[in-house]
């Protein structure tokens, strides 16, 4: 018999909880970071070792998916799964918000979305029935309705256009989705910054009786301030028994200030993106790895550190990758970054668990002024 999927809150502190979600393919601990997969990997590393660094789910795109190797082909080789060998849950995307960033060229109707590929040119039609139906081929654990992403600021009329349309699209979604056994989907309650539309497409939404609800159109041009005043508009009128994840986010600030408010699933590039780019994101805080001030420099990134390469290599020598250009500086920093959110996430779920959330947070963020604590990365 297959187990079903889960939510168990094991523990509150103020609005901020700790808990469990159970799948068949195993449990995800939350307040959850999900490393990005985009395109069936977390890019500079293995799967094995994005495992050990404690998470337990990654996030795979419903977009990239279908535009290579194409959501057929991957199910004709024992899904998704099997093809990027990681055994462990997967939640996919829908693809809206890629559509919204990355297509050239796209025509929003009742139906779906049509669009040129940013790959190629060529043209693709996105419905939510076709959504859903990628994601039951690509076999993810948790998939993610069709909606409709609005880059901010907007007009409040085309975000309440956008909302109401993804309200229908997720009425079709939930439905497309049918019966799966021990998988998910999430609505997306979607409104912009305003307090009301979000209160209403939150609404909306619950009736539908989706297994999660994701917060999405966030992080997509407007200031911290808003986004968390949004997450407090929005929390109350969602199933308090159910899993909220805020899409795309973000920092460690926002992810500690979000678990603050009651959210329990992050996902965003930033970790493995900055890590690419030089950037180490620490207990100390963000520390540039391009600045020429490391180059002499012998101490490690954190002498302290759950992850290895962040203890036993110099800052000189992690400078010198990152000038040289070398793969290895890509994969070290990778790692090393994406095992602080892990450890991050751990210790907060730890502090919920132990009634000094608060405190906990206010050490967490002192600490960060010890490094370079402008966390703004291109996403």
């Amino acid at each position: 018999m297959t187990r079903e999927f889960y939510f168990d809150i094991k523990a509150t502190d103020g609005a901020a909880r700790s808990g469990v979600i159970s799948t068949p393919r195993g449990e995800i601990h939350t307040p959850a970071f999900m490393p990005v997969g985009t395109a069936a990997t977390v890019k500079a590393m293995h799967p094995a070792a994005v495992h050990a660094l404690g998470a337990e789910i990654v996030l795979s795109n419903t977009y990239h998916l279908m535009l290579r190797p194409g959501a057929e082909r991957i199910a004709a080789l024992g899904g998704l799964h099997s093809f990027m060998n990681w055994q462990h849950p997967i939640l996919t995307d829908s693809g809206g918000f890629q559509v919204m960033s990355l297509s050239k060229l796209r025509k929003i109707d009742e139906n779906g979305v049509v669009f040129q590929s940013h790959i190629d040119g060529s043209r693709h039609t996105l419905t939510p029935e076709r959504a859903m139906e990628i994601q039951r081929l690509l076999g993810s654990d948790i998939q993610m309705q069709l909606d409709e992403c609005v880059k901010l600021p907007a007009d409040e009329r085309d975000i309440e256009r956008a909302m109401i349309l993804s309200l229908r699209w997720a009425e079709r979604s939930r439905e497309a989705f049918g019966t799966q056994p021990g998988h998910a989907v999430f609505g997306i309650v979607q409104g912009g910054v305003s307090a009301s539309l979000r209160a209403t497409s939150a609404k909306a939404l619950t009736d539908m009786d989706f297994h999660g609800y994701a917060l999405g159109g966030l992080a997509v041009g407007e200031p911290q301030e808003s986004m968390l005043a949004t997450i407090e508009a929005t929390v109350p009128y969602l199933p308090s028994t159910k899993p909220r994840y805020l899409m795309g986010v973000g920092s460690p600030d926002d992810l500690i200030e979000a678990a603050g408010r009651g959210i329990d699933m992050f996902d965003c590039v930033m970790p493995t993106r900055a890590g690419r780019h030089g950037l180490v994101y620490s207990r100390f805080g963000r520390i540039n790895l391009r600045n020429a001030k490391h180059a002499d420099d012998p101490r490690p990134i954190d002498p302290l550190a759950a992850c290895e390469p962040a203890r036993i290599y110099s800052r000189a020598y992690l400078h010198h990758l990152v000038k040289a250009g070398e793969i290895l500086a890509m994969m070290l920093l990778t790692e090393i970054n994406l095992s602080y959110y892990q450890s991050l996430m751990r210790e907060t779920r730890q502090a919920i668990e132990a009634g000094r959330f608060a405190d906990f947070a206010a050490a967490t963020k002192a600490a960060w002024t010890q490094g370079e604590t402008d966390w703004s990365v291109s996403q």
